[in-house]
């Protein structure tokens, strides 16, 4: 089913953001440390939660949800998290990957509606909101 194809790839650059994410959290530095430290986050707890929920949608679909890193690698579009950057640097790698998400997010939310799939389309809607929110803070914080 196409529809499943591209939550899958949702699934995926979900998820490789939630590890470059919490990789971020982990090894931030600087005099935003505090600052940055919670605000990543919160923005990986957020993540953990929705890789459940896209993995629930597929099964709602009635497909088997994949679940292993080399699945997730081939289909991501999220690079790995890059290693002694600056805060600033940090900001800046997780606003660009706002918009690869976001981008994935529509290619699947152009199929939930062509498939009058509106609970999927609905989900996909609120996690575009998110991240266009995520970049627009990410984008003034820079």
């Amino acid at each position: 089913m196409k529809l499943v194809k591209e939550l899958e790839k949702v699934l995926s650059d979900t998820y490789a953001l939630y590890l470059k994410t919490q990789n971020y959290h982990w090894n931030i530095e600087g005099k935003r440390f505090r600052e940055l430290h919670a605000y990543f986050e919160d923005q990986y707890n957020d993540l953990f939660k929705t890789i459940d929920e896209v993995a629930e949608l597929i099964r709602q679909l009635g497909h088997k949800t994949i679940g292993t890193f080399d699945a997730f690698k081939r289909l991501t579009k999220i690079k790995d998290a890059r290693e002694n950057i600056s805060d600033e640097e940090m900001l800046k790698d997780l606003l660009a990957d706002q918009g690869v998400i976001m981008s994935t997010l529509s290619e699947a939310l152009k199929i939930a509606e062509e498939m009058n799939e509106s609970v999927v389309a609905d989900f996909l809607c609120g996690r575009l909101a998110v991240h266009k929110k995520n970049a627009w803070m990410m984008k003034s914080s820079l």
